[in-house]
């Protein structure tokens, strides 16, 4: 039988998801890979977390836990949180989830009702338009411009606000363009939310991986507060990707809501992956400024070593740990390429098609890799476009 209901209809896997087996199947047959394709750090997590976490199972932390997640940590994400947006939240406002995409579906389903719009990054991260269609509403993508370092495209987005717009999707830092939005682009939405009475949720998963100044929240500007949710989590920032562990922050009436949702769909998270979370905000930091310091020495290697290829050219991504190279002077589609280079080159990376429509003309390779790799990988691309 196949008379599945429609909201699952429209769901397609991830990009990243389907390249990593394409390049493992060949890699079955004996071809070496490198793997530039899945979005997480190349570290291990960092031993104090780990520790903890492996001491709160010999504790005993194995047991449910409140659907929005353990006091203390809520308590602690709220403090540091806040703190680096400059804004006051409290535990109430914090939902912790199994991993950072609750954040994203969850606020969705508790909000967006049949036939509402919902305005989101393309490209961009393949889960908005996903939520958004199970969620009932409309997806309306917005360019991001690479000439405004890939920020939205603000007078599309005014075109495209409508009486029945309800939600505004951000993320920023951003997956896949590394672009991070100014503080003006965040005004005139923010504007446009106080205006027309929008909700905005702010993906900023990425907010600790900015290489240049900070990423503002939209959060932090004057009536947003009320009217904004944060997605976050440790994957990132604290190379925890398997330990499944993410919060949303939101006004205390929508985290009721989403608590709900929690509470009849996965229960809890983790008890003893909440501990290792708690270290991780309350331990020492300077291994994530250690790491960081890593990626930048390879974000500026891969960014020179792109734009010395004929016909690519790539902006500086000014946070995250992925490059987009423009491609257009190849003359070939995205996806043509990344299936090229990955069977031709070695090299498993995403068409920028990967991320919606309008990443047609891009690439995303992700520098969470050694530096060896990386330029391993430019060497072969190099070669491979030669051969075009």
């Amino acid at each position: 039988m196949s008379d599945f209901a429609d909201r699952v209809m429209n769901l397609a896997s991830e990009g990243a998801y389907q390249m990593m087996a394409r390049a493992q199947a060949l890699e079955a047959t004996g071809k070496e890979i490198i793997h530039l394709e899945i979005g997480q750090p190349d570290f291990p997590t960092y031993k104090n977390i780990s520790q903890a976490g492996m001491d709160a199972i010999e504790e005993g932390y194995t047991r449910y836990t409140p659907s929005a997640g353990i006091p203390a940590l809520r308590k602690a994400i709220a403090e540091d949180a806040g703190k680096r947006r400059g804004i006051q939240l409290q535990a109430s406002q914090v939902v912790v989830g199994p991993g950072a995409k609750t954040a994203l579906f969850f606020p969705t389903l508790a909000l967006i009702r049949p036939g509402d719009e919902v305005l989101y990054p393309d490209p961009g991260f393949p889960t908005y338009r996903a939520m958004i269609e199970v969620a009932g509403g409309v997806p309306v993508p917005v360019p991001l411009s690479e000439e405004q370092d890939f920020s939205f495209d603000l007078d599309v987005f005014d075109r495209l606000l409508s009486d029945k717009s309800r939600l505004v999707v951000l993320n920023t830092p951003s997956n896949p363009t590394g672009g991070v939005m100014p503080l003006a682009a965040l005004e005139h939405i923010a504007a446009a939310a106080r205006e027309r009475d929008l909700w905005v949720l702010s993906d900023e998963i990425y907010a600790r991986l900015v290489y240049e100044g900070t990423a503002p929240s939209i959060a932090a500007l004057p009536g947003m507060l009320e009217r904004t949710i944060i997605c976050d989590g440790f994957s990132k920032t604290y190379a925890m990707t398997g330990w499944r562990l993410g919060y949303g922050i939101m006004p205390s009436a929508l985290a009721d809501r989403v608590e709900l949702l929690l509470n009849h769909s996965v229960g809890c998270t983790a008890s003893f992956t909440q501990i290792a979370g708690l270290e991780a905000i309350q331990g020492p930091q300077d291994q994530v400024d250690a790491v960081l310091a890593e990626y930048n020495r390879r974000r500026l290697a891969l960014i020179a070593a792109l734009n010395n290829l004929p016909g690519v050219h790539c902006r500086m991504p000014q946070g995250t740990f992925y490059a987009f190279p423009n491609i257009t002077g190849l003359g070939k589609s995205s996806d043509w390429l990344a299936e090229y280079l990955l069977v031709e080159a070695g090299v498993a990376l995403l068409p920028g098609t990967a991320f919606g429509a309008h990443g047609e003309g891009y690439l995303r390779l992700c520098f969470a890799n050694s530096l060896e790799n990386l330029q391993l990988a430019v060497e072969r691309i190099g070669r491979a476009l030669a051969r075009l």
